[in-house]
Formats: structure tokens, sequence, C-alpha cells
């Protein structure tokens, strides 16, 4: 199956700069431009945590496998220029479910102009599962870090968050573009995507950087999904489902306050939201006027299954 399947495959990825050897050798060869520094990331999809296959389409599949990736590529500020895709398949019908995900993959590529320079497939008695790892590049020494964040800087959240599961975290949107955006308008002291759900993941950012947070909690853009989910039942408020949820991949930014609420102000149609500040008191914070209230983070906790059954 590998070899007339890798022949398929090679007449379908696109050639790009910066690859400059791809497919069918035992490694890729990749070019780095002087004065940058590689950034690498890695992630693994598995049926029944992060998609179900009885569910959800193949194509589906694939394209959520890069774009989570793509996703922390944008959290360092970098651009993205080759990925290396690792499919273990279930052994029945093991062709046409590669050909299916490749059918989002190279979708997804092609629409953030990123190689696939390589990869491996192998097929086992065991759940699909997709392993990529990504490649990029940054300026060097201008890598956005989770460690950064000072007191006093604003928190940014570049767009709504919540109910992602009712689909968009199948097809997210890796804020790559806007990213790029920032780096050449501002400059973002600390960052992270969220995967695991705002508030946890901004704890995380917290703890890096050796700060707390206080929330603007009338300020969180809450996307319809949530609203959605919270109507459905189960007693989880919207707000909660922003909080926690997960799969968003939006991005959590620490800006000098100043210069973002002069971005805010001068740039509306990056449609960035200002959820509060980082200050000197560690954890997360509600507040309401002169009122504190220590909020507890809540989110996907990695060993446990994300997703259940319809």
């Amino acid at each position: 199956m590998e070899q007339s399947f890798l022949a398929w495959l090679r007449g379908r990825v696109q050639s790009l700069p910066g690859v400059a050897v791809g497919i069918g050798d035992d490694a890729a060869v990749l070019d780095i431009p002087a004065g940058h520094q590689l950034i690498a990331t890695t992630d693994a999809i598995i049926d029944g945590v992060d998609f179900l296959t009885h569910e959800h389409s193949l194509a589906d599949i694939g394209y959520k496998s890069i774009a989570v990736n793509l996703s922390d590529i944008a959290a360092m500020g970098a651009t993205p220029t080759a990925a290396l895709v690792t499919l273990s398949l279930p052994s029945h019908d093991a062709t046409r479910t590669a050909a299916g995900l490749y059918e989002g993959i190279l979708e997804c590529a092609m629409q953030y102009k990123i190689a696939i320079a390589g990869g491996d497939i192998s097929v086992y008695e065991g759940p699909l599962s997709i392993s990529v790892t990504l490649l990029g590049t940054v300026l060097t020494g201008q890598a956005w870090l989770r460690n950064g964040a000072k007191e006093g800087d604003a928190i940014v959240l570049t767009g709504p968050v919540g109910g992602s599961l009712l689909g968009r975290h199948l097809r997210p949107t890796p804020r790559i573009e806007l990213a790029q955006q920032l780096s050449r308008l501002t400059t973002v002291h600390a960052a992270m995507d969220i995967s695991d759900g705002l508030s946890l993941d901004l704890d995380r950012l917290c703890a890096a950087s050796g700060v707390g947070a206080e929330l603007d909690m009338s300020a969180i853009p809450v996307h319809p999904d949530a609203v959605t989910r919270s109507e459905s039942g189960g007693g989880t408020t919207a707000l909660s489902h922003a909080l926690g949820d997960g799969e968003d991949f939006e991005l959590i930014l620490a800006i000098d306050s100043t210069e973002c609420n002069d971005l805010l102000s001068s740039k509306p149609e990056l449609g960035l939201h200002r959820i509060g500040t980082f200050v000197g008191r560690t954890g997360l914070w509600s507040k309401s006027g002169a009122d504190l209230k220590r909020l507890s983070p809540s989110g996907f906790i990695h060993g446990q299954t994300r997703l259940t059954s319809k």
C-alpha cells in the first residue's frame, strides 16, 4: 500500500520554496532563511479523543490535524513552511482512509501555503491516529513565548470562544495571518493558543510568566455556539462554555496596555478583544468594579476523553 500511495501523494503535493528535497527520500531537506530561527511543533490527534471516525468526515479529520499545529505556529508569531505527517491507520480499508485524510490535509496545506515534506504511514490493529510535525521560521530572537507577560499588560483575545465542539473544532481557523500582522504593528510580550480552554490556558501562561490575571467577564467575546450549547440543557452557562470548552484555537496575547488601547482604536478590523489585565497577584481573578473573586481554571485535562458520541 505504501509505495503506490506515496506515488499518488507525490503527484498531489505542491512544491514550495524552502523545501529542497521533499517526499520520496529518507528525509526532507529544508532551507532556512538567513537571520531566522527554526520553529518546530508537533501534535497528535486520536480517534475517540479528538475526533470520531463514525461521525466525522475523513477530510475534516485530516484538515484538523494540520490546522491545530498551525495554531501553535501562530502562537509563536512565526511563519509556517513545511509539515511532516505520520498516519497510523486501522488495517481495515487503510488505503481509502489515507486518501480521505489527505484530501483534508492537502486542502489545509494549500490554504496556508505549507509543503507536505514527508512523514510515515503504518497500518495496525488499533485506532486511527495522525501525528503532525509542523515547521516554521521567525526572525532571530523574535519568537513569542509564554513567559514574557508583564504586570500591567493587557490580556488580549483574538476572537470569540466557546462551543467549538458543535463542529468548529474540526475546521478551526489558525490565526497565522493575524499573528503576522500583529508582529508588524506592535510588540507582543507573550502568547499562547487556546486548545484546552481559555481559563486553563490563560492560567498556564500566567504561571510561565509569574503573573496573575484580572478578567472583565463582560468583555469576554462569547461565541454563538457557546450560547447554543448552554440552551441545549445541562445547566452550564454560555460564559462557562467560553471559559472552559477549549478547541477554539484563538490566541491569548500580552500587549503593553497603552499599545493595546491604541491598536484597538486604530485597527478595529483586526477583531481584537481586551478582556483584562495581567497583575502581580498570582491566580485568575474575576473583576467587577472594585470587587475581586478568585476564578478556578477549567478546561480539557490531557489523559481524559475530550469527545463523546452524540
